[in-house]
C-alpha cells in the first residue's frame, strides 16, 4: 500500500478513535461536553444516544484499521474507497445538521486521504 494512503487512513482512524472514546466514555465527563458543547443536564439525557453515535464511529475505526492491514492491496484499497467514503458522507451531513466543525474534523481529512488513494501515493 502506498504510504501517504496508509498514514493518512491511520491518522483517519484514529480520529475516528478519539471520537469513539469521547461519545463512548466522556460523554458526561467535561472533556467530552466541552468538545460537543454540551451542558451536564443535556450530556446526562442523551448519554446512550452519545454512546450509540460512539459505536458507529468505533465500526469506522475498525474499518479504516482493516484497510490498512489487509494482506490483499486492491481489496485493500477497495476498503480504503469504502470507509473513507463513508467517513466523507457522515462528515459532510454531520457538517450540514450538527456542527460545521464535523466538515473539518472528518470530512475534509477523509477526502484528502481519498485523493491519496486515488492517486496511489
Amino acid at each position: 500500500m502506498a504510504p501517504l494512503s496508509s498514514i493518512g487512513t491511520g491518522v483517519v482512524a484514529l480520529i475516528h478513535v478519539y471520537i469513539t472514546i469521547l461519545e463512548m466514555a466522556l460523554w458526561t465527563k467535561p472533556r467530552g461536553r466541552k468538545a460537543f458543547g454540551l451542558s451536564a443536564e443535556f450530556a446526562e439525557k442523551t448519554k446512550t444516544l452519545g454512546a450509540n453515535q460512539g459505536l458507529y464511529n468505533g465500526f469506522l475505526a475498525a474499518g479504516l484499521s482493516w484497510s490498512i492491514i489487509h494482506p490483499i492491496p486492491e481489496f485493500s484499497k477497495q476498503l480504503q474507497h469504502f470507509f473513507l467514503g463513508c467517513v466523507l458522507v457522515a462528515g459532510t451531513y454531520g457538517a450540514a445538521t450538527a456542527s460545521r466543525k464535523i466538515l473539518f474534523v472528518q470530512a475534509i481529512p477523509a477526502l484528502v486521504v481519498l485523493g491519496f488513494v486515488q492517486l496511489g501515493v
